[in-house]
């Protein structure tokens, strides 16, 4: 079976995701929601690997932080796996024809109003990407296997606007996955309930 049967297979099964304390929608800032969609990009390789991104410093919101290449649903764009595409496009020169589209994950919503819709692809290996500038610092693959792994998956808090909030974080050499990023991939691991 290849690893786009795997994935399909896997994101065919029925399951409750959990959603974590402080990112349930009651807890946007002014209550509604903003469409986004993130490229979840797992590149076929017998030790499966997850493309993610590094944020610049200068941006407004999430500086600095890892993220999947992803952003807003525009109004263009026919659904959520044509906005992931696009973006990916836009912010690391992912061309689309690489992208083996599998399917959705599990929708996510942000303490922040976003909600976020995991688009889950499958690309060849080894590409060569081409950060914008302007949005990303760093490109770089991480095995599956560990971000997948529960063990890897730590809870952690923090205050946040007079509240403390629970989050996930993943801690890969000296990069820090956490907040919507790390829990989509909670959520992940739930689903594909295989050894990747």
């Amino acid at each position: 079976m290849t690893l786009a049967e795997r994935l399909r297979v896997a994101l065919d099964h029925v399951h409750e995701p959990e959603l974590l304390p402080g990112d349930h929608p009651g807890v946007a800032i002014d209550g509604e929601r903003t469409p986004a969609a993130v490229l979840v990009a797992v590149t076929d390789r017998p030790k499966p690997g997850l493309i993610l991104t590094q944020r610049t410093e200068s941006l407004r919101r999430h500086a600095g932080q890892v993220a999947f290449p992803g952003g807003r649903i525009d109004p263009s764009d026919l659904d959520a796996a044509d906005a992931a595409l696009r973006e990916a496009e836009e912010e690391i020169a992912l061309p689309r024809a690489a992208v083996t589209l599998i399917g959705e994950a599990d929708r996510y919503v942000t303490v922040t109003g976003f909600e976020v819709i995991p688009v889950v692809g499958v690309i060849p290996p080894d590409l060569e990407y081409y950060p914008n500038e302007a949005e990303v610092a760093d490109v770089f693959e991480v095995p599956l296997a560990f971000v997948l792994d529960p063990a890897n998956q730590l809870r952690a808090s923090a205050e946040w606007q007079g509240r403390t909030r629970y989050f996930y974080e993943i801690r890969w050499g000296e990069r820090r996955i956490w907040g919507a990023t790390a829990a989509m991939l909670v959520n992940l691991s739930r689903r594909l309930r295989w050894a990747a």
